[in-house]
């Protein structure tokens, strides 16, 4: 009998978990991609601005794999027919804004930890004897700290405020105070399982990767990420259907009944097999009557709110020979973060063309700051922009505002113990993928979301 096969969400991890369903299921099998939004994708977004493709969400993903292959979103865009498009960032360094003057990030960090104190060029001071043998090994099996607790106490609090704090805010727009380190730093967890020190755990983790020297570290499709997402809806042969919420997932004897649409015309739907590809907080409201242990586990996850500010500046207008640079959060301002993108990706510089800025905006816990207007929010930008670089941001040709109101999850410490329970708790033919669940990046994502689709492919196949 043909199977049917719900994938809720159309981001990146719904997607790559429909391409596997098609690679792997019978091809009668239906998959249907259910989004509430109007379009697929999620926080892969291109837009355009004077004439070129800027991201208004992720603009890269790493090449490499940790066991040297290609990352599974490589190995995606491969799958989809767009190896060829793939294109790397120009070889230039990134800086941090320590004090509004930029300052090289020093080199041979994992995340902005050292493991050499001697290579940080003043950017902060170790407390490094601090960072003693005492005989045992930072943290005991499976134990899960924040990163800023783990990093403080053995380097000291300028380490963490002026080189951890901005690259995970960079990433993750929250505090290393309250991040987990197991599931941003799953490799320095591993390795602080066994060693002593955090500088011996640090070098144990980076000669643990195996990343080809010379190789790209990062990645991006020529022509924007949504070509990835439109190649992805393509070749699962899903049927899409956009704007219509699944509001209710009740379990039936043969698979699951889906609840569509608004109250008052719903639509239902049955299928075999169901994989949650959402946020948490609607995931756990989908799973509140059929696994209420997963919905509790889940429900906890905290998200941050984030806005990016584009703009175009004339030809020719003087920028730091950097690709962008990272603000700790001591420095009080409301740009975190900033890529100078003709300068970064080779592929959109145009002889006599504009010259594009791309601004992020705001940290967890700083949401009503970004309550302004465009106009307002951009205008800020722009002049903390100028101060950070130290010199005047002319008059844009053009500009645009993006926002991402409750954009990326804030791992607290024990959180990928959450989600091993709420899997654990999962009734079968029911699978979870995303951001919320595996950890931000789109190679992650799209991990997860295969690894989702290989288990409902074992229990559709058992």
């Amino acid at each position: 009998m043909r199977k049917r096969i719900a994938v809720i969400g159309g981001g990146i991890a719904g997607l790559a978990a429909a391409v596997r369903l098609r690679d792997r299921l019978p091809v009668d099998t239906e998959i249907i991609v259910y989004e509430q939004a109007g379009t697929l994708g999620g926080k892969l977004r291109t837009g355009e601005l004077a004439g070129l493709p800027v991201e208004r969400g992720a603009e890269s993903f790493l090449f490499g794999a940790p066991d040297g292959g290609d990352s599974a979103a490589v190995a995606l865009a491969r799958r989809l027919g767009l190896g060829g498009s793939l294109v790397h960032p120009a070889p230039r360094p990134a800086a941090l804004a320590i004090d509004r003057r930029l300052t090289r990030i020093p080199a041979g960090t994992l995340v902005g930890v050292p493991g050499d104190l001697s290579a940080l060029d003043g950017v902060a001071l170790p407390e490094s004897d601090a960072d003693s043998d005492d005989g045992r090994p930072l943290l005991a099996p499976g134990e899960d700290i924040a990163v800023g607790e783990l990093v403080r106490s053995r380097y000291g609090a300028q380490v963490v405020d002026r080189l951890v704090d901005p690259m995970l805010g960079g990433v993750y727009a929250g505090r290393a105070d309250r991040l987990s380190l197991r599931v941003t730093m799953p490799q320095l967890a591993h390795t602080a399982e066994t060693e002593h020190t955090l500088r011996d755990a640090v070098r144990a983790a980076q000669a643990r990767s195996k990343r080809t020297p010379g190789r790209p570290i990062f990645a991006a499709v020529d022509g924007g990420m949504s070509r990835l997402v439109a190649a992805a809806a393509s070749a699962s042969g899903a049927r899409i259907s956009l704007g219509l919420p699944v509001r209710e997932l009740t379990r039936t004897g043969k698979g699951w009944h889906l609840t569509l649409g608004p109250a008052p015309m719903p639509q239902t739907d049955d299928v075999d097999a169901v994989i949650l590809a959402v946020p948490a907080k609607p995931a756990a409201r989908l799973l509140s009557d059929v696994a209420p242990e997963a919905a509790q586990a889940i429900a906890a996850l905290e998200y941050a709110s984030v806005a990016l500010a584009a703009m175009a500046l004339p030809p020719g207008t003087a920028l730091p020979e950097l690709s962008g640079f990272l603000v700790p959060p001591g420095e009080g301002t409301l740009v975190k973060a900033a890529t100078f993108v003709t300068l970064k990706w080779p592929h959109l510089a145009v002889p006599d063309g504009p010259v594009i800025v791309r601004a992020s905006l705001g940290r967890a816990g700083e949401e009503e700051r970004l309550q302004l207007g465009d106009q307002a929010l951009f205008a800020q930008a722009r002049t903390e922009l100028g101060e950070l670089i130290g010199a005047r941001v002319p008059e844009p040709l053009g500009f645009w505002i993006q926002r991402w109101g409750g954009g990326l999850p804030q791992y607290a410490p024990g959180h990928a113990g959450r989600v091993a329970c709420a899997r654990t708790a999962l009734p079968p033919g029911l699978a979870l993928a995303g951001a919320a669940f595996d950890g931000v990046g789109i190679p992650v994502c799209v991990a997860g979301g295969e690894r989702a689709a290989d288990d409902l492919c074992k229990y559709l196949e058992e």
